[in-house]
């Protein structure tokens, strides 16, 4: 999933100012494709029995989105994660119900809101918890540098290994390979191609925004970050506390890092840098198939054609 991006153009002191360009971001939905733009957001899906691509576009309104002080570096970092948690569990949320609905199942809020509640819970065992359970046993030193070390590790493991796992499943797996499809889309849109099938099944299922990748460097900034927690030689309690608390700190900054290598992907230190960020973008991408990549276009278009709207009312 790439994530949205605003860089700011080299500027010539005597050029009329422009407007800075927008870097769409998106992500894969069931059956489908999510693409944002920068006022607007359109979700195509393919509906399971008829085939119909059908979508849902709508503007971003919410002061996450509008408020500037959400866009200062560091602070940014928080409202991508807001983001995943508004726009993304909407999108999701639409797609689930669009497939259930064509097939006469109705899902409903309790039982969307209770999943979502479970995933959650199970995410801080798996990830937060074990780790530090597994790491306590093979490190007994908690306030050392290589319990943070062997913890980070661990926690590597465990999600590349989820992620290994759950791609074995038939329906997650079309769900990565929408993710490829979206990521595709965008790679052939920012490369300047043609917004069709043929051009864009050339381009990359990997780039350098996305958020499997920013997953990677959240986990290394972590091991940092936690090093310093670990000069205090907190006690199990503080450990875990630690862990909850660095989170918008670590996002931050994650943010940050993931932003300035894809803009510097060029520079051959950054592009070295930037390897293991799109080797792990194959646990979460497979290579689409055509109608896939329709569906992916279509929500691209849908989401630009919202932005051409709100410009041309604006001129």
């Amino acid at each position: 999933m790439p994530v949205p991006e605003v860089t700011a153009p080299e500027a010539n002191a005597k050029a009329k100012p422009q407007a800075p360009p927008f870097f769409y971001g998106g992500q894969a939905v069931i059956e489908g494709v999510m693409m944002r733009g920068k006022s607007h957001y359109a979700v195509a899906v393919r509906l399971p029995t008829t085939k119909e691509i059908v979508v849902d576009r709508g503007e971003l309104k919410a002061p996450i989105y509008t408020n500037p002080i959400w866009k200062l570096p560091f602070i940014r970092g928080l409202a991508l994660i807001g983001e995943q948690l508004h726009l993304g569990m909407k999108s999701l949320i639409w797609s689930a119900n669009m497939n259930a609905g064509s097939q006469n199942i109705q899902i409903g809020k309790r039982e969307i809101t209770g999943s979502v509640a479970m995933a959650g819970v199970f995410a801080l065992v798996l990830f937060i918890g074990l780790p530090l359970f597994l790491a306590s046993i093979a490190v007994h030193r908690s306030g050392s540098f290589l319990f943070v070390l062997v913890e980070g590790l661990i926690r590597v493991g465990l999600v590349l290994g989820y992620l290994a796992a759950i791609a074995l499943l038939p329906d997650v797996r079309r769900v990565f390979q929408y993710h490829g499809a979206e990521h595709k889309t965008i790679n052939a849109f920012e490369s300047g191609w043609a917004l069709d099938v043929p051009s864009v099944r050339r381009a990359s299922t990997l780039h350098p925004r996305c958020g499997t990748g920013f997953l990677l460097v959240v986990l290394v900034v972590s091991v940092i970050v936690f090093s310093v927690v670990a000069l205090f030689h907190p006690n199990l309690f503080w450990l875990v506390v630690s862990r909850i608390v660095a989170i918008p700190l670590i996002a931050g900054t994650g943010f940050e890092l993931i932003r300035f290598m894809a803009r510097h992907r060029y520079n051959p230190v950054v592009r070295v840098a930037l390897l293991p960020v799109l080797g792990t973008q194959k646990f979460t991408t497979r290579e689409p198939s055509d109608d896939m990549l329709e569906v992916a276009i279509t929500a691209f278009n849908s989401a630009r054609q919202g932005e051409e709207e709100t410009a041309g009312a604006a001129a």
